[in-house]
């Protein structure tokens, strides 16, 4: 079983972090570049409009440090995910039990334990969590796979792009 501490304070994201939350991504978007993640997320996401759809929401959440200043940022919706309704070459661990989605996130590179931390969080809150990856972010395949997640198939977005879909689900 791990063991998650929450080294971060993590609160509800409002409007007025938006603007904190476009620098994360920013910072997000240059870690998945330096690591040979060359297409994920490109210069218009995600964007205010997704940031603000999260909060309006309720799933929109800011990592602040020992300084209350902003290093990370996830959206934890429940579901269903869209998205998720039909899954290739696998299959989810359950299909009838309600879960969680953990999408857009994103940290400052200084900032370390921010994947322990949101997970900490969001299994105080369920026991069912999906979330799928881009097949180029060997970074976030490395961390789901190393606190418990199981791969469980391909997914398709909206706009078609792959994805690969990951599971944790705590029988406890």
């Amino acid at each position: 079983m791990m063991t998650l501490i929450c080294k971060y304070k993590i609160r509800a994201s409002s409007k007025s972090d938006i603007a904190d939350m476009l620098k994360l991504a920013v910072a997000a978007r240059g870690i998945m570049r330096k690591s040979g993640n060359l297409s994920q997320w490109p210069d218009d996401y995600p964007n205010i409009d997704v940031f603000s759809s999260d909060i309006e929401r309720q799933g929109s959440f800011l990592m602040l440090d020992d300084k209350d200043e902003a290093v990370g940022t996830f959206a934890f919706l429940p579901g269903p995910e869209p998205t998720y309704s039909k899954i290739y070459n696998g299959e989810w661990i359950n299909v009838d039990m309600d879960y969680y989605v953990i999408h857009r996130i994103a940290s400052i590179p200084a900032a370390h334990g921010i994947f322990q931390s949101m997970l900490s969080y969001c299994f105080e809150r369920t026991n069912n969590i999906r979330i799928d990856t881009h097949r180029d972010n060997i970074i976030m395949q490395h961390l789901l796979e190393k606190n418990g997640f199981k791969y469980c198939g391909i997914i398709y977005l909206a706009n078609g792009d792959e994805r690969l879909a990951y599971q944790l689900f705590k029988d406890e």
